[in-house]
């Protein structure tokens, strides 16, 4: 008995002509935030490229970036979860520094840096768990309590070691120094890692219930509760991740400059590159909605606007500008996509 073939219909026609089209204008909606950071990003690179081919079309501009770019993204991934769920934290970077104090001191006293990194660590996902207790337990505001903890641990620091540092050029080509920040191929260990960490949380936060949960909690926290979300051990679980992320990123910036020293560097100015990467990257301030792909073009552009100022013939004075610039052309962007769904 043959089997008879119905033909499609005009109609049927119209919808498999329009299919392929409506896919990808469906990719384009789903994903404009991150799209939209992409964006911001090669527009910046372009304009590097026109003022400095010389450059910007080399390698070694990139050698240097991708060295220190790791640390910023480890830790602004995390810290869109903490924005998502409709908190902030502004502890992440003090919390960076103890866990290197912890790893340094271990590492320093004949602990195997194996040993030395976890301990470090779970210091940081400790303090993060303390954060969110305060935050979601106790009902202190978020901005409030991560500043008090920032300075908090920032005095501890300071006090305990007497602003005494602590040298790890000894873990120099040890096994454990050449796992996280050696060489992979042509790349830096700690870019392919930080690429790793990418991948977790885009699991994370697009296909497992945490991120959905994480979602629910900052768009409307009342009827995620009707829900059944728990939505308070899921405030605490971002910010526990966030302590975690800020104790990997103290042991990656221990290994990178082989020192530890208390008044190191400048957290004010970390703090802001960090949040500005979030934002840049297409994670709004009210929570509800974020992206993963978009917080690691905005560490991107943030990073690059601070080496490529001077690359490209300007004075450093210039890099607030262009933050600033891109800061409000990024808050002006989230306003078009102000509908709040997660991709």
């Amino acid at each position: 008995m043959a089997v008879l073939e119905k033909k499609p219909n005009g109609l049927d026609l119209a919808e498999e002509f329009w299919r392929p089209r409506r896919g990808i204008t469906d990719f384009l909606d789903k994903n404009r935030r991150a799209l939209s950071a992409l964006l911001i990003l090669a527009i910046l690179m372009l304009f590097f490229v026109i003022a400095n081919p010389k450059v910007f079309l080399g390698t070694d501009i990139y050698e240097a970036v991708f060295k220190s770019l790791p640390i910023r993204i480890v830790l602004v991934l995390p810290l869109v979860f903490v924005i998502v769920s409709g908190e902030i934290d502004l502890s992440f970077v003090s919390t960076m520094t103890f866990s290197l104090w912890a790893f340094a001191a271990t590492a320093k006293g004949g602990w195997n840096p194996f040993l030395s990194a976890p301990f470090a660590v779970s210091g940081g996902g400790f303090v993060g768990l303390v954060n969110g207790l305060l935050v979601t337990r106790v009902g202190l505001p978020s901005l409030m309590t991560t500043l008090g903890m920032n300075f908090l641990l920032r005095g501890l620091v300071i006090g305990g070691t007497g602003t005494i540092g602590i040298t790890l050029t000894f873990l120099e080509g040890t096994p454990f120094y050449n796992t996280f920040v050696g060489r992979i191929g042509n790349l830096p260990a700690q870019m392919v890692w930080a690429l790793v960490f990418l991948v977790i949380a885009t699991l994370l936060f697009n296909y497992h219930k945490f991120g959905s949960h994480v979602c629910c909690a900052g768009d409307n926290l009342e009827s995620s509760r009707e829900m059944g979300i728990h939505t308070a051990r899921v405030k605490t679980l971002a910010f526990v991740y966030v302590g975690i992320a800020a104790g990997i990123a103290g042991v990656l910036s221990g290994l990178l400059y082989g020192t530890f020293f208390p008044r190191s560097g400048s957290p004010g100015e970390l703090m802001l590159a960090v949040l500005a990467s979030a934002f840049v990257g297409g994670t709004p301030t009210w929570g509800g909605v974020g992206t993963m792909i978009g917080a690691f073009f905005g560490a991107c552009t943030v990073r690059f606007i601070q080496t490529g100022i001077i690359e490209a013939g300007l004075t450093g004075f210039w890099t607030q500008f262009f933050n600033g610039l891109i800061i409000l052309l990024a808050l002006a962007g989230h306003k078009l996509h102000e509908p709040r769904y997660r991709y």
